[in-house]
């Protein structure tokens, strides 16, 4: 936390996502090569969701690589500020 907002980190110790899939990942209905088989499941929603509901509260978020060998998902929210 910092004086304008609050980050938080996801993090996963999966297969991770290549470099070039991390923008693509917040499209909807975008799912990796791994993840297109069946039995993955998802419909390449979830992340697309997530980041809607960041921005609709005027934050962000990103994805980089995990220090647990996975994906790390950083999110970012403003602090409210009364006036």
């Amino acid at each position: 936390m910092d004086k304008d907002g609050i980050t938080v980190n996801v993090d996963d110790d999966g297969p991770g996502v290549s470099p070039e899939d991390r923008e693509q990942i917040f499209r909807p209905f975008y799912r990796t090569d791994e993840a297109r088989d069946r039995e993955s499941g998802g419909t390449g929603l979830g992340l697309a969701i997530v980041e809607a509901a960041i921005q609709q509260h005027r934050g962000w978020v990103k994805a980089d690589d995990s220090p647990l060998g996975g994906l790390r998902l950083t999110i970012w929210l403003p602090l409210y500020k009364r006036t």
